[in-house]
C-alpha cells in the first residue's frame, strides 16, 4: 500500500464560501483543500485534491485513479443524482470509496434523495459540513489499514 488517496469534487464545489452558506458553510475551496491535505499528511496519507465541473473530466480522473491510488473520497455533487458514467467508473475502481456530501442530501429536495453512487461506495458521510471531509480521510485511512492485514 502506498497510502495514496484522491479526493474528487464535482460541479460548483469550486464556489464554496460563495454558495449558500446555510447549506455549505463559509470555508472556501482553497481552505477545504488545505485542511484535507494537512490532515492527510498528519495521518500518513498522500492526498491529491481535485475539482471539475465537467462529467467527462471526473470519469477520466476516476479511471486513472485505479492505477495510482489506494482509496478515494468523492463528492460528485449534482452528478451524484444523474451520472451513470461516474457510477460505472467508480465500480471499476475496486478499492475503498467514501461518498461525501457537505449537506444532507436526504433532507433536501426529493430529486437529491437518490444517489447513484451509494451502491458502489464503501460508505458515505452526509450533512456534517466540510468537517465531513476530515472524517472521511480518517475513515479511509482506517479502511486502508484493515486491507493491509
Amino acid at each position: 500500500m502506498n497510502n495514496k488517496i484522491i479526493i474528487i469534487n464535482g460541479p460548483n464545489l469550486n464556489l464554496l464560501g460563495e454558495r449558500e452558506q446555510s447549506q455549505y458553510g463559509s470555508d472556501n475551496y482553497e481552505q477545504l483543500k488545505e485542511n484535507c491535505i494537512k490532515k492527510s499528511k498528519e495521518i500518513g496519507l498522500n492526498c491529491e485534491f481535485i475539482q471539475s465541473n465537467l462529467e467527462g473530466d471526473l470519469v477520466n480522473k476516476i479511471q486513472d485513479a485505479r492505477k495510482n491510488y489506494d482509496g478515494m473520497i468523492i463528492n460528485a455533487a449534482a452528478f451524484t443524482h444523474t451520472s451513470v458514467a461516474i457510477r460505472d467508473a467508480l465500480e471499476l475502481f475496486k478499492k475503498p470509496i467514501i461518498e461525501m456530501h457537505i449537506s444532507n442530501i436526504y433532507k433536501r429536495e426529493e430529486f437529491r434523495h437518490k444517489s447513484l453512487i451509494s451502491g458502489v461506495a464503501t460508505g458515505g458521510i452526509f450533512g456534517l459540513g466540510t468537517e465531513g471531509y476530515i472524517l472521511a480521510i480518517i475513515s479511509l485511512q482506517k479502511l486502508l489499514k484493515n486491507e493491509n492485514r
